[in-house]
């Protein structure tokens, strides 16, 4: 099966206006753009045949050009990086099995965590959309808690049942626990990876389906596929002692800058 991997890219985000290039400043003291390391976590990706950047900021295009990434210009119109993973999909002709979506906000998301998420799709010939998730441990559930306590929207978190398909994604911390973990502690709550495999056929079908209640309510693309009843497949993968988390707002800069010294991510 051949896979295109996409990294949805835009300069007028709501939170964080011009995040794509924003420099992160890694172990050994070097500066790059979040693009740039966005472009060599999916270059570090096997079994992908294709890597481009969707963008609609010819900012991004010429940071990205620069580096020596392919881009396909998309529209402003698209709402989404699963809607601009769509339109890529379109204009490249539409020749592949199986389209992810590394969103251009996750540097430090680990190869094998697309790797496992392709080979889950793989393994599920009637899913149509899957995507990781990992399960917290009390450092990172507490990230979150004390996030939502000083009013930041965090990571997200996903529930799902016992056949792995999910049920729910929230940006506010689910399922509830009232109990207290320390950072090396399991715990039951799950982290949502913001990537997504998809099979052409639910891609294409999405960006015609408009944006239900809770979509526009969280904030969070997936649920369209939910509110539409297309199930998505969540597949747990292993941070294998990586920390890992998104950039979501100006505060998580140095959240990241510290977890890429703690492991010489540079």
């Amino acid at each position: 099966m051949s896979v295109l991997l996409v990294i949805p890219a835009r300069f007028a985000s709501t939170r964080y206006p011009g995040k794509p290039l924003v420099e992160l400043t890694g172990a050994s003291g070097e500066k790059k753009s979040l693009i740039r390391r966005s472009w060599d976590a999916a270059m570090s990706v096997s079994g992908v045949d294709k890597v481009v950047v969707a963008t609609d900021d010819d900012r991004i295009r010429e940071a990205s050009e620069a580096f020596g990434a392919e881009v396909v210009m998309t529209s402003e119109s698209c709402g989404n990086g699963t809607e601009r993973c769509a339109e890529a999909l379109e204009k490249l002709g539409g020749a592949y099995d199986i389209v992810v979506n590394l969103q251009g906000d996750a540097p430090l998301t680990p190869s094998w965590f697309v790797e496992d998420l392709v080979a889950g799709l793989r393994a599920h010939p009637t899913a149509e959309v899957a995507t990781p998730v990992l399960r917290c441990d009390g450092r990172a559930l507490n990230g979150f808690l004390a996030d939502r306590r000083e009013g930041r929207v965090g990571g997200t978190t996903a529930v799902f049942g016992a056949d792995k398909k999910a049920l729910y994604f929230s940006k506010e911390v689910v399922p509830f626990t009232s109990k207290t973990f320390a950072d090396a502690d399991e715990t039951p709550v799950f982290h949502h990876v913001g990537v997504y495999a998809y099979r052409p056929s639910a891609l294409g079908a999405y960006p015609k389906w408009p944006a239900g209640p809770l979509e526009t309510l969280e904030g969070l693309e997936q649920l369209r596929f939910l509110e539409r009843e297309r199930p998505v497949l969540c597949v747990e993968v292993d941070a294998r002692d990586r920390q890992f988390w998104e950039l979501n707002n100006p505060e998580d800069v140095p959240r990241l800058e510290l977890m890429m010294k703690e492991m010489h991510f540079d």
